[in-house]
């Protein structure tokens, strides 16, 4: 088997053990609005603490680091704005032609019934695959999107992917040393800041947030910069090579769980992350992803310089 295959799979974004459990019934919660407005926000830059010591060790050590003024999407790309770069460019994913790069079909990752598999015929139009549609879901975020697919519709709409450092410097909005991008609590006042997974993973989704997988982007509390989403819902690609040690961000990036393969830096955690496993759903939080891959829960946004 393809070992980019293996890599997603067995080792890559979080090992994933199956467990023989069935996904509890939910309420059911259409949420009151939802913002889209395709804005980007100007931030000045500066310096922030970077990093954490407290949780996974690819998070330390905290450093002062700096980023320049740049400009970053309000929200993550959806369904709609991608399919606009379709139509007008003809790019075809690399889902959409994975057997061309060594799989054995056409497809990419998708979790189910608490594993991921590699499912022929999933692909951005078809998250799940041959069965799943978009249809009426434009304001998603667009997921199954490679690194090479990020790239290719950032370089479009004339913009480029956050570094790590700009990513992480926009996600924690001035609230250096916080654990969530929102302060130290996870759900001040009971209320829910982000899509995260509720109850026990994998075994019990509880959906309290509303969602039992993606959401429409904005539907929940933007942070302090007027970010949407920019913890929870879909993980997010940056640009950096991925490296156990950040410090080390040159290269195609290593992860010594999948080493021979190209692996990028995501960011954000998603709708999978629950309190019991990941817990990615915070700024300093960080991920290896092999860069040619997509999955049912990464997507990306946009940034660029502001000269």
């Amino acid at each position: 088997m393809n070992k980019n295959i293996l890599g997603i799979i067995f080792l890559g974004l979080c090992l994933i053990v199956a467990l023989n459990y069935l996904i509890l019934p939910v309420k059911t919660i259409t949420p009151q609005s939802c913002l889209v407005t395709n804005q980007q926000v100007s931030l000045n830059g500066g310096t922030f603490m970077m990093g954490s010591n407290d949780f996974y060790p690819d998070e330390a050590p905290t450093e002062e680091v700096t980023v320049k003024a740049f400009e970053i999407d309000e929200h993550e790309v959806t369904n709609r704005e991608f399919r606009k770069f379709i139509e007008a460019t003809n790019y075809v994913t690399s889902a959409e032609r994975s057997k061309e790069l060594g799989f054995p079909e056409n497809g990419s990752a998708v979790f189910d019934a608490a594993s991921w598999k590699f499912v022929a015929g999933a692909n951005w139009k078809h998250p799940e695959g041959p069965g799943s549609s978009i249809e009426g879901r434009d304001f998603d975020p667009v997921v199954q999107i490679s690194l090479e697919d990020a790239l290719a519709y950032a370089k479009w709409v004339g913009r480029r992917l956050p570094t790590e450092k700009e990513w992480e410097f926009a996600a924690r909005s001035g609230m250096d040393g916080k654990a969530y991008a929102w302060g130290d609590e996870f759900n001040p006042d009971g209320e829910h800041m982000a899509n995260t997974w509720q109850g026990h993973f994998p075994s019990n989704n509880t959906a309290d947030d509303g969602y039992m997988g993606r959401a429409p982007v904005g539907c929940f509390p933007a942070n302090e910069y007027g970010l949407y989403d920019i913890i929870g819902n879909v993980w997010e690609w940056t640009q950096d090579p991925y490296y156990p040690d950040r410090r080390n961000a040159d290269g195609e990036g290593y992860d010594p769980r999948q080493p021979d393969i190209p692996v990028g830096v995501i960011k954000g955690g998603s709708y999978l992350c629950a309190a019991n496993f990941c817990a990615r759903y915070r700024p300093a939080a960080r991920h290896a992803q092999d860069t040619g891959l997509g999955t049912n829960h990464i997507g990306f946004r946009t940034a660029a310089d502001i000269l």
